[in-house]
């Protein structure tokens, strides 16, 4: 992820009250789209971040129509208001595109994550690791004398906490899925 600059002399303590140079607001968008599942889709999309400058922080794509031939991609960015709804517009005007939905502005959504922690470590800080793991709910799927891999799913906020309480325990590789999300209700 890009450095963002925050406001100088900003109140706020929010992750989520980031600004641009400009002053603007910078928000995260949680974005579905879903296309049909043929050669070159993902690169087209992909290549609309990257032709315009924008960032993707999350990106998963996996077919979730297998007789209609589609695919979902959940792409997490972020971006001035008018950036979103520009990203937005462009994603709609891609030939394969059949919708795209901004679950951030859309209503209540799940988000989840898939992480799993290689953690190396020996006496008390095996032992917190263990303990701290779970706290969060985290799964052990492999041990050996000198390490655990811890498998965890959540919030990418809840994924964040457990990798920061880890590293001075010995955390030595993380590996992620990258964000999969729908909306509430019906």
């Amino acid at each position: 992820m890009s450095p963002l600059n925050i406001k100088q002399g900003s109140t706020s303590h929010s992750a989520y009250d980031l600004r641009d140079p400009n002053g603007d607001v910078i928000e995260q968008h949680t974005l579905a789209v879903l296309v049909d599942n043929e050669s070159g889709v993902l690169a087209r999309v992909i290549g609309l971040f990257s032709g315009r400058g924008y960032n993707i922080d999350s990106l998963t794509v996996a077919e979730v129509d297998h007789e209609g031939h589609r695919s979902r991609i959940t792409i997490v960015t972020r971006g001035t208001p008018q950036v979103i709804v520009q990203i937005k517009a462009q994603l709609g005007r891609i030939v394969p595109v059949h919708e795209v939905h901004d679950l951030t502005v859309d209503g209540p959504s799940v988000q989840r994550e898939l992480a799993l922690f290689k953690v190396a470590g020996k006496g008390d800080a095996r032992i917190e690791a263990l303990r701290l793991a779970e706290i969060f709910r985290a799964n052990v799927v492999d041990s050996t004398l000198e390490s655990f891999v811890f498998e965890m799913t959540g919030t990418p906020e809840k994924i964040d906490a457990f990798a920061d309480l880890m590293r001075p325990l010995g955390l030595r590789e993380i590996a992620r899925t990258g964000v999969a999300a729908l909306s509430r209700g019906a």
